[in-house]
């Protein structure tokens, strides 16, 4: 049973999954770690799902790790650390690698381990009053297993930075960097996730899969080479093909809403 996380239904196509533990800020620890590896398991698996929101209750997204699990950890072996450290990168990838688009919803704090679950996401809306800090260098450690996320969503200029100076950055800032999306003040902050969420879930549902997809393979894909121009033929074609595809564009052709389109 969930008792981390807070996890609402608002329409067939959308849930929402907030961190809530509010009294600590929505830091991590191993449960949370777990229930979020679960959570983004079960959802990305629901065939009627096209959206996941991501966020936290209480005045801050999540500010790293909980202090208690910390203490925690300073007496594990290296065993144990790697177990733990394991933990946290299989939850990130799960959450990077749902197949459905995840729109971070971001207020508050969001240190350490919070903006490595921030760069997971594939759209960022923040509000203007967020902090974000790799912090990690100030505990004499480093933001390894959230670097990944980081440096593909920060760009790797920022990150070198800011990995190791540990300063604070604004949610301005972090605009500027491509790192969000979109910056608005606190009263606007929900309006524009349900604009970002409308959008995705107007589109084929399949396509939008396809397309979270495809960005992270040419991501990470080393050169423009005939294999990589094959496969992204290949991607056309199939989904051209599909029932999906085929309908989306007689669907325009005809000038009607595709099937798929969700009603206001």
């Amino acid at each position: 049973m969930t008792t981390t996380l807070d996890i609402r239904r608002p329409s067939p196509f959308v849930a929402e999954v907030y961190l809530n533990r509010p009294e600590v800020r929505n830091a991590f620890n191993d449960g949370v770690i777990a229930e979020l590896t679960a959570a983004f398991t079960t959802l990305g698996a629901d065939p009627q799902l096209r959206a996941i929101v991501l966020g936290g209750h209480g005045k801050a997204f999540c500010a790293g790790a909980d202090l208690s699990w910390m203490r925690a950890m300073a007496g594990y072996d290296w065993e144990r650390n790697r177990a733990d450290a394991q933990a946290l990168a299989d939850m990130l990838w799960t959450v990077y690698r749902c197949p459905l688009p995840v729109v971070g919803r971001v207020h508050g704090d969001c240190y350490a381990g919070g903006v490595g679950l921030a760069a997971a996401c594939d759209v960022l809306v923040a509000s203007d009053n967020v902090q974000f800090c790799l912090s990690e260098a100030r505990l004499g450690l480093l933001p390894a297993t959230i670097g990944p996320y980081v440096v593909r969503a920060l760009g790797v200029q920022a990150s070198r930075r800011y990995f190791a100076s540990a300063e604070p950055f604004t949610a301005t800032r972090a605009h500027a960097l491509g790192f969000v999306h979109e910056v608005v003040g606190s009263e606007a902050l929900d309006a524009t996730v349900n604009g970002v969420v409308a959008a995705l879930v107007a589109n084929g549902p399949a396509a939008v899969k396809a397309c979270k997809r495809l960005v992270q393979d040419l991501a990470d894909a080393p050169t423009l080479d005939e294999a990589l121009r094959a496969e992204t033929a290949r991607r056309i074609a199939d989904i051209r093909a599909s029932a999906e595809g085929k309908e989306g564009v007689q669907s325009f052709l005809d000038k009607r809403p595709p099937p798929w389109k969700a009603p206001p």
